[in-house]
């Protein structure tokens, strides 16, 4: 099966508050369980199309609220009432926040896992190793665990095993750092010696922009000399590899590893190999910016896809915005075509701003070229974001977010167009689009040339002209020893029709032969017909609605 993901924020998923308020706490803007995630909810998640549920924030984190179970967290080292779900407190805890009854947090996430298997999806997670919370430790570590820095040599700014670095002789200075009124009467946070900002910050001012929440993980790369440590293996590298295994033998599926690239490669060598010796089916999938490192990371890392963000995402992002032209797309996905198998199509995750909110495309429809595109021309997994099936526009200015077209994930909040799904309130629009998701995430694997069939590009021979549209008209076609797929995606805010030319080239590569014969051709995406010959000197003549596109299915 293609891997087709669907991320849901866990903490807003289920979350019912009708009336959110700026900076309001869970009992007013609401806050999702893991019981939320029900059976009723699964099934509407697989029958969407998509084969993984990636569960976001399920680790114990940082936050301000209070929870008799586990230690309080100093709100001046917290970013919003509820906490970022990349400052971790516990790598052996479930969020208690998640838990209807949260002394019964551990039991709660494992019926979780019996109702996603049950439901056919595999679970996925995040493991974030280039940093923790600056309150981290483990009140749920098994017996025998040695928490993350109790033996380190704090008089070292660095020592290959410490698991973190130090700032020698100096506080940590977060005076300066914003401070908001439900913090006001905290104490100040008191860290001597300093240690280094998640964010590779190597001294003891972190700035509001910083990851100033956090501490960085030592994986015994010295970064004032630049040398490397790896022999004897480092404490950290076996810390964090035996949390892989915790997770893996509670039945997670796949682990989402957060910024992989800012950890050394060589860890993920050892590490992937340690979990994929015990868990051969466990999935690694890493965010991943640098292209220059993706090979490495796949190849001798390990890992089984990377995030395609600096290529495809960025290209279709601009395509969609009118900042490039369709014909682009061709040179996205050539970068990486030895690994595109590897690379992982997303248009929406929560670090990206919503397809329809004004700082991105300021209409939800911009997005279905962008997906049938990335659908077209990914051979890896597609990943779509809770909300983005429904337009959902990241309007609010939620608290410690702000009003920047991403959807908070530092707030306790109620996404009202996810609320509105549960009650089965969605508007004439919502539906469409969600109807449209549907068909073509369900393609992916009904498809056999979409899931594990060839691509051929035809922008090369469709240039500009007043029967194509190259500037928003991207072609492409899919083939597998069945089937034979003509796709477009229409980037346009009108409908349009296309000529499309399939060159003698594109049939030798193939393997069928032209006919001047009609051929049937069935969109998968809606009842559009269309009978036309099936050769290099007849166009095929296409129909495209605005926004969108078309998947010409012909059953070779």
């Amino acid at each position: 099966m293609r891997p087709v993901i669907y991320q849901i924020f866990t903490r807003l998923y289920g979350a019912k508050g009708r009336s959110p308020r700026p900076w309001g706490g869970s009992s007013v803007n609401g806050c999702g369980t893991l019981a939320d995630i029900d059976t009723k909810a699964l099934a509407h998640i697989r029958d969407m199309g998509f084969t993984h549920l990636w569960c976001t924030g399920l680790i114990r984190h940082a936050t301000c609220s209070h929870f008799d179970e586990v230690p309080d967290c100093n709100p001046r080292v917290v970013k919003g009432l509820a906490g970022s779900p990349y400052a971790i407190t516990d790598y052996y805890d479930i969020d208690p926040d998640l838990a209807v009854h949260s002394e019964r947090r551990r039991d709660e996430y494992l019926a979780l896992v019996r109702r996603v298997h049950r439901a056919g999806l595999r679970l996925v997670i995040d493991f974030v190793p280039n940093h923790v919370s600056r309150e981290y430790h483990s009140i749920c570590c098994p017996a025998g665990v040695t928490d993350l820095g109790a033996d380190d040599d704090k008089s070292l700014s660095f020592a290959p095993s410490n698991n973190f670095y130090y700032i020698n002789n100096e506080c940590l200075h977060t005076d300066h750092l914003p401070v908001h009124d439900y913090a006001a009467l905290a104490p100040e946070w008191q860290e001597f010696p300093a240690r280094a900002t998640g964010n590779d910050v190597f001294h003891a001012w972190p700035g509001a922009n910083d990851w100033y929440e956090t501490v960085k993980l030592n994986y015994g790369i010295d970064y004032a000399t630049g040398t490397r440590h790896f022999d004897p293996i480092p404490d950290t590298w076996l810390k964090m590899t035996d949390i892989l295994l915790f997770w893996a033998s509670t039945g997670v599926d796949a682990f989402r590893c957060d910024m992989a690239e800012m950890v050394p490669v060589e860890f993920w060598h050892y590490a992937i190999a340690r979990v994929k010796e015990q868990y051969p089916g466990v999935e690694f999938i890493a965010e991943v910016y640098n292209p220059e490192l993706y090979r490495s990371y796949i190849h001798f890392g390990g890992f089984d896809y990377l995030y395609d963000k600096v290529g495809l995402y960025d290209c279709l992002r601009d395509v969609m915005c009118s900042h490039r032209w369709a014909g682009e797309i061709t040179h996205a996905w050539q970068a990486t075509d030895d690994i595109r198998s590897h690379m992982l199509a997303f248009l929406e995750n929560h670090d990206e701003q919503r397809i329809a909110s004004p700082q991105f495309a300021a209409d939800a429809r911009r997005g279905m070229a962008g997906m049938i595109a990335a659908v077209a021309v990914c051979r890896g997994p597609v990943m779509i974001y809770a909300g983005q099936e429904l337009g959902e526009p990241a309007l609010d200015a939620e608290g410690f977010s702000g009003l920047d077209g991403r959807t908070t994930i530092f707030d306790y909040w109620t996404v009202d167009s996810l609320r509105r799904t549960r009650l089965g309130c969605l508007n004439a629009e919502e539906s469409v689009l969600r109807s449209f998701y549907a068909r073509l995430l369900s393609a992916c694997n009904q498809s056999e040339a979409l899931r594990d069939g060839e691509l051929y590009d035809l922008m090369y021979v469709n240039p500009p002209s007043p029967t194509f549209d190259a500037q928003h008209v991207y072609v492409c076609l899919r083939h597998s020893a069945r089937e034979l797929l003509l796709i477009a995606a229409n980037f346009s805010d009108h409908p349009q029709s296309a000529s499309v030319i399939i060159p003698q080239e594109a049939f030798n590569h193939i393997g069928i032969s032209p006919t001047s014969s009609s051929q049937s051709f069935a969109d998968l995406l809606s009842e559009y017909q269309l009978s036309t010959p099936l050769s290099p000197n007849i166009p095929i003549n296409l129909s495209l609605p605005a926004f969108s596109g078309v998947i010409m299915r012909h059953e070779r």
